[in-house]
């Protein structure tokens, strides 16, 4: 009987066991689904993306205004990656943005918003990142010229534009409003692109998400002002854009074409909305800018006029209306009517490609235009689209567009 009594005492205590080990993988799998989801908000595959299309095994050249770095191998391969690394560790470069070993991590990672996070959503984010298969690819990490090479540097930089923070919701507002706050400031670290950038590359003082130059193309500006942010944009305008990347005021291409196939359009609904219900009440509307337009009657403007008949009008249509869901509306269009002509003339040299997503899965195309055109045609068209269907903006110089050949192509 006492052998039976034990028996049975052991295998309870082993249905017990194996009970815990059981809510221990579940909890362990909705932790690393939860860091999936936030990798996703953070946009990782954009940058760390292996040369297999798959993997986070890093190692392509990501331009800065400095040079060019070589983006690290975030796997757990214990010598190349990050399978060396602690949870104290990782959420050390997160907040800190420092190496296990204390040196200093580039601003090119977004540590300047990810120090925003909290310590259970890095912990998430480790854990998905260490269930990740192991691919070993030694990627160089000194590639900056001096010298930016020189990483001690950072320890200036970051005194000067970086403070070490967490997340505070404004107890004035809304949950959704907070939580957009949260998306947009910390993991989707919108700034990076979307803020201009002093002259050691750090945020411009005063002028938060008000657009900026970004490797060749010029990320809009997010402020309320309805000539060129998003005053104008309802909710629903900005999470149909995020969700597929077109709507009949925009469509996303170049860098946030990106963004949207690798991150946004894999956001909650309810994620989406609280990003939209953010940027929409953060700030008021700034003074309206209204710069007088270059006169219809300019020769620029006659010039560019019949090069947008010859070659835009047939997609983009005659007023500027383009065909809601392929080809961009240019009439009252925020992006072509930035202080910064960087984007448009990106799109007319070297064409573009839209976002394809599974809510929109054809992603229009643009073919390129410079090879056929002088760089005062392509001027001339600029400042004509720039100033016409109600536009307002600066005209576009000849030496403009030679500039941005230089960057974009288009020879």
């Amino acid at each position: 009987m006492r052998a039976q009594i034990l028996a049975a005492g052991f295998l309870a205590a082993a249905s017990l066991l194996g009970a815990g080990q059981a809510r221990a993988d579940a909890d362990n799998f909705t932790e690393v689904e939860r860091g999936k989801y936030l990798a996703i908000l953070g946009d990782c595959m954009a940058c760390h993306v292996g040369s297999d299309g798959q993997s986070m095994s890093g190692g392509h050249m990501l331009e800065t205004p400095f040079g060019r770095i070589a983006v690290p191998n975030l796997t757990p391969d214990p010598e190349t990656g990050i399978g060396r690394w602690s949870a104290d560790d990782f959420n050390r470069a997160m907040h800190e943005g420092k190496r296990p070993d204390g040196t200093h991590l580039y601003p090119a990672f977004p540590y300047t918003s990810f120090t925003l996070m909290s310590r259970s959503d890095n912990d998430a984010v480790f854990a998905y990142l260490q269930a990740q298969p192991a691919v070993k690819n030694q990627v160089d990490r000194s590639t900056l010229p001096f010298p930016f090479n020189v990483r001690l540097l950072m320890a200036g930089w970051n005194m000067l534009n970086f403070t070490p923070g967490t997340f505070r919701p404004d107890p004035n507002k809304s949950d959704e409003f907070n939580r957009g706050a949260y998306l947009v400031e910390g993991p989707g670290h919108c700034g990076l692109c979307h803020t201009p950038r002093n002259l050691i590359g750090g945020d411009k003082g005063g002028a938060h998400l008000e657009g900026g130059p970004l490797q060749g193309w010029f990320a809009p500006s997010l402020t309320a002002d309805r000539r060129t942010g998003i005053g104008a944009w309802t909710e629903q305008e900005i999470v149909e854009y995020l969700r597929t990347g077109v709507t009949h005021r925009s469509t996303a291409s170049g860098p946030m074409a990106e963004v949207v196939e690798l991150s946004t359009s894999r956001m909650t609904e309810a994620d989406l909305k609280a990003i939209a219900v953010y940027l929409r009440e953060r700030a008021p509307a700034p003074a309206a800018s209204n710069p007088t337009p270059v006169a219809a009657t300019d020769s620029r403007m006659r010039a560019g006029e019949a090069i947008y008949l010859d070659s835009c009008a047939a997609c983009h249509v005659g007023n500027g209306a383009g065909v809601a869901g392929i080809f961009p509306r240019l009439a009252d269009s925020q992006f072509v009517q930035q202080g910064d002509p960087t984007g448009v003339l990106r799109v007319v040299l070297q064409g573009a490609k839209a976002a394809a997503t599974p809510h929109a899965v054809t992603g229009p195309a643009m073919p390129a235009l410079g090879w056929r055109m002088t760089d005062q045609q392509v001027a001339d068209v600029a400042t004509y689209i720039r100033n016409s269907w109600g536009n307002a903006a600066p005209a576009v110089t000849a030496d403009q567009v030679k500039a941005m050949r230089s960057v974009a192509g288009g020879h």
